[in-house]
């Protein structure tokens, strides 16, 4: 990278993110105030400090690194040749190669390490960076003192020698039962099999206190999907602040007091558990939470088998001896005597057939005393019981609409996978890299499937379902899926290959698990029980099938006393496909029912399910299916249909557009043309104007419109869309005749998409507006490649209060000069064209091709100048203009007199003039008379409100209007300063005009 570049790029990135000058004046104190303090401390120190955010600065210096770098070189630490090294290095390796930079500044010498913190600090007050702010507002709050903070969190606890044992043998059974994580097995590779926990453990994206409205709706995870790719969008880490699992229990600023309770939330599949192992693996090994002498783990699922008739209450002691047994020791009242070196972590809230009620007047205080399991729980966050101990709970958001969030000093949510973590765990799991990133592109090609990729489980399936296809010869592979409903046809019909041998009876195991799946999707239970749901539904004879083990992940719970064993779908997804599964396997499934179920519904629970219910509908998921599994309930597919067809008919013309997106995503399961377009209706127009739209949304409407193949109107108008909402609905904006974006926040960052489908083969569009957006003239110039394109049919285009300058006007000139332009309505209103913009687009005007019948220029800075232009184009042979708005422009008299000429010119077709405000006196009237009484004039209409006529200049237009050769039909002089006695002979003009046969209204 040359000098010349970094420069560059550093100032493109300055103008992009640049701070408000409010926001750098707040943050200028806190910059000086560090730059200080950082001096003060050792090298020592300086080293500890570097280490103990190591991963937070890391993370921030990758966001900004050309900028840190630039810095650095300014200050002569580093030369330009050793910042495009580390430059390489970051973009090679990522992290790994970010940190390694820190390393090495590290390992010098106090002053390049002081250099790189202030380099930091200067990057507060031009970038936005919560992380950074945060990292700066601690160490300049906690001084000189920071490093006791460090230390204690740093600070393995002391241990009595009396209980090292105990410690020890604890320590290690952790060790042992964290450092594997179990690998799922695949549709192809039917065995699980343990591998260890560094070699496939990607970090997940954790932002703390994200503001989430707990009443959903939605479904979790299309909600948690569009939320991701709104946080994508508007730069996650300037605008949310994100925490490490090492950090969950860390002061946020001096003066705080550490959290004690915290609450991670995140949906289902998205690495809650994993999270848990993840603290507990490094607690083991001792690499965090070294201040915990003892953390202790609890399931809720499992707690769910505690409380019952035989033992429905237990002390403290025996909850935990249940679930460790070498700690059934007298000494175990003594590790619990220090409760602030003690960490509970109770997993999975969502599972617990409890409630946590902290308004429980009786709460537990003493670890001998017996309570239910549920209340205990509720005393150690109230901290009644062990008071000063630490408590971390997981839950989906499905749970915290019931939860007394005041109770926790610290919620985190768990957003999951981000761009970069979803490659590298592709490429992880097809271990040939090469192989993993082809499929990555497949997925990320497809808004819908890659979404949905920021859960980890997703990912999974995603994985699994397309391994199959991308290892076989490009020849043999065939169509690739397109819809999530394909995509697990796709895994099923693997797994059903697969283990044909092993299970003669797939279908009646199948219908089994489909009907327990159901009942799960309906009653939002994931967790199964052998003894209850799994004997209910008749699967228990099943269990020892392997092909089972293809859809159950089996938990036996063998270091428990809990003689049992349970079982949850790889991901809710799944369990939501193999319910609508068994409404097409299973003759005697009672439909009626369930659609009557599915339309009293409320909440979004069978959101996902019923798009998997209309994809299977598809006559692609019958012939997969059908060659293994028998024939399928065909009647069944048609009701499914019809159902989804009523409900998007009357979706899709009712005033609740959050559905509307709801229907259009089964719309675009089903990939069924007819259907699309019957749902729609008769007059093709769908409506999601004053809507808030995401990215993944766009791409689903995109795919709609592409299905339906024509669509007469989409309005959009005034609905925030990104360029990433752009881009997705290209495809859909292609097959559409009039598309309404005014309003939309659109940029010049839009303006490729938008170009690509004007100039599409299969290009219908023919009206568009652009109205008040901030396309620049760089988006008109790439509007313009398309508008030029053989293909491109458009006819109306209104760029009113765009952000324009004449620098767009010779692009636009250049578009209507081609042959083959059908445009004919240009709309240019409310941008600072000025008279040398309107001087290029007359240059188009007069070309023997344009066939351009309207232009409106109001309001677009113009003088008496443009009319010279504005004339001559009216004056050509070939001229199609009929109607010119001029209107709040500067052209006065001289302007006036100028455009007569043109408008009197035998080759003149003007019908239409509007010249509202436009500082006229009564100097121009004889003109625009003669104008009007010329034997080519072609005026119709002729608006001059708000101008400075007077009584004077209205008499001198009574000989155009009285003229034989007049056409006129309608008139416009209100606001002109004319008197009342001249309105009254106005008005007798008007009728004297009818009698004589002259169909003229006067407005006045």
């Amino acid at each position: 990278m040359t000098d010349h570049c970094l420069n560059e790029k550093f100032t493109s990135m300055f103008r992009r993110k640049r701070r408000r000058d409010e926001d750098v004046f707040a943050l200028s104190g806190l910059t000086k105030k560090f730059l200080k303090l950082i001096k003060r401390f050792s090298y020592d120190d300086l080293l500890k400090i570097t280490e103990y955010y190591m991963s937070q600065v890391v993370y921030v210096i990758e966001y900004d690194i050309t900028s840190i770098l630039q810095n650095l070189v300014t200050k002569n630490i580093l030369t330009n040749n050793d910042a495009k090294k580390i430059k390489a290095k970051e973009e090679c390796e990522g992290r790994r190669g970010v940190e390694s930079f820190i390393r090495e500044i590290m390992h010098k010498d106090s002053v390049l390490l002081v250099s790189l913190w202030e380099a930091l600090a200067e990057e507060l007050v031009k970038f936005p960076s919560p992380n950074l702010t945060k990292i700066l507002e601690e160490i300049t709050d906690g001084g000189l003192d920071l490093m006791k903070d460090i230390q204690a969190n740093l600070k393995h606890p002391d241990i009595d020698t009396d209980i090292r044992g105990l410690y020890d043998k604890h320590k290690g059974n952790v060790f042992e039962f964290t450092r594997n994580l179990e690998e799922q097995p695949s549709s192809i590779e039917p065995c699980t099999r343990a591998v260890g926990f560094e070699t496939r453990y990607i970090e997940l994206v954790v932002i703390n206190q994200y503001k989430r409205t707990y009443n959903e709706t939605q479904h979790e995870l299309v909600k948690t999907g569009r939320t991701h790719a709104e946080l994508v969008e508007q730069r996650t880490k300037e605008k949310c602040e994100r925490i490490w699992t090492e950090q969950l229990f860390r002061r946020c600023s001096r003066g705080d007091i550490p959290p004690k309770i915290v609450l991670v939330s995140g949906v289902a599949g998205i690495g809650k558990t994993t999270m848990v192992q993840k603290i507990m693996y490094d607690w083991a090994r001792g690499a965090q939470y070294q201040r915990f002498a003892f953390v202790f783990v609890f399931k809720f699922r499992e707690l769910n088998l505690l409380d019952n008739e035989n033992e429905p209450q237990m002390p403290l002691t025996r909850l935990i001896v249940r679930h460790h047994k070498y700690l059934n020791d007298p000494r175990l009242r003594e590790i619990l005597q220090k409760p602030e070196s003690i960490l509970f972590i109770f997993d999975g809230l969502d599972e617990y057939k409890h409630k946590l009620d902290f308004t429980q007047r009786r709460l537990c205080s003493n670890i001998n005393d017996y309570f239910p399991v549920h209340i205990l729980v509720t005393s150690l966050v109230s901290q009644t019981l062990l008071k000063g101990c630490s408590v971390l709970m997981t839950s989906r958001p499905t749970a915290l609409e019931s939860l007394d969030m005041k109770r926790f000093d610290r919620f985190a949510e768990i957003l999951g996978f981000f761009h970069e973590q979803r490659l590298m765990y592709f490429k992880k799991y097809f271990v040939d890299t090469d192989l993993g990133s082809e499929a990555f592109q497949y997925v990320e090609d497809n808004t819908v499937l890659y979404t949905m990729c920021f859960n980890p489980s997703y990912c999974w399936i995603i994985c699994s379902g397309l391994k199959s296809y991308f290892t076989k010869p490009e020849e043999e592979r065939g169509a690739a899926p397109r819809t999530v409903t394909e995509l697990f046809v796709m895994f099923l019909h693997n797994i059903l290959t697969n283990h044909r041998r092993e299970a003669e009876n797939q279908r009646e195991i199948l219908i089994k698990l489909g009907k327990m799946a159901y009942y799960g999707v309906d009653k939002r239970i994931l967790v199964f029980y052998d003894k209850f749901e799994m004997s209910t539904f008749g699967l228990r004879p099943f269990l020892s099938s392997s092909f089972l083990s293809g859809f159950l992940k089996e938990i036996l719970q063998t270091e428990s006393t809990l003689d049992h064993t349970t079982y949850t779908f790889f991901h809710l997804t799944l369990q939501e496909f193999m319910a609508a599964c068994v409404f097409y396997l299973d003759p005697s499934e009672d439909i009626v029912k369930m659609l009557e179920n599915l339309d009293s519904c409320k909440d979004g629970r069978f959101e996902i399910f019923t798009q998997f219910l209309a994809g299977l509908a598809t006559q692609s998921a019958f012939d997969t299916l059908e060659k293994i599994l028998g024939t399928l309930e065909r009647k069944k597919a048609k009701r499914i249909l019809e159902w989804v067809k009523q409900r998007a008919e009357r979706a899709l013309k009712g005033r609740q557009k959050g559905i509307r997106l709801q229907v259009c995503q089964w719309l675009c399961e089903t990939q069924n043309t007819k259907l699309i377009r019957d749902a729609i209706g008769m007059d093709l127009k769908m409506d999601f104007s004053k809507t808030t739209l995401s990215p993944l949304d766009c791409a689903v409407l995109g795919t709609v419109i592409n299905c339906c193949r024509e669509l007469r109107e989409l309005d959009l108008s005034n609905t925030s869309l990104t360029p990433e909402c752009i881009k997705k609905l290209a495809s859909g904006l292609i097959f559409c005749k009039c598309v309404k974006l005014q309003s939309c926040g659109l940029t010049s960052e839009c303006c490729d998409a938008i170009s690509f489908a004007l100039a599409a083969e299969h290009s219908l569009l023919n009206e568009l507006n652009l109205g008040s957006s901030k396309l620049d003239d760089s988006g008109v110039r790439l509007l313009c490649e398309g508008l030029r394109s053989k293909n491109c049919k458009l006819v109306k285009l209104s760029l009113s209060q765009c952000g324009l300058t004449s620098g767009c006007c010779s692009a636009l000139s250049m578009a209507l000069c081609i042959g083959h332009s059908y445009l004919t309505e240009l709309e240019l209103g409310w941008n600072k064209l000025e008279d040398a913009g309107v001087r290029l687009l007359c240059e188009g005007l007069k070309n023997k091709s344009c066939k351009l019948e309207k232009l409106c220029l109001r309001s677009c800075g113009l003088t008496s100048e443009c009319c010279i232009y504005l004339s001559s184009a009216l004056s050509v042979g070939h001229s199609s203009l009929i109607e010119l708005e001029l209107t709040n422009n500067k052209l006065e008299d001289s302007g006036v007199h100028l455009l007569c000429e043109g408008i009197k010119n035998r080759n003149g077709k003007l019908e239409k003039l509007r010249l509202n405000s436009c500082h006229l006196t009564s100097e121009c009237c004889e003109d625009l008379s003669l104008a009007l009484s010329a034997e080519h004039s072609q005026l119709t209409e002729l608006q001059l409100n708000d101008n400075q006529l007077g009584n004077s200049g209205v008499h001198l237009l009574y000989e155009g209007l009285r003229n034989n050769n007049c056409k006129l039909e309608g008139l416009w002089v209100n606001d002109n300063g004319i008197s009342e006695h001249e309105k009254r002979h106005l008005t007798s003009l008007e009728e004297e005009l009818r009698r004589s046969g002259q169909r003229v209204t006067i407005y006045v």
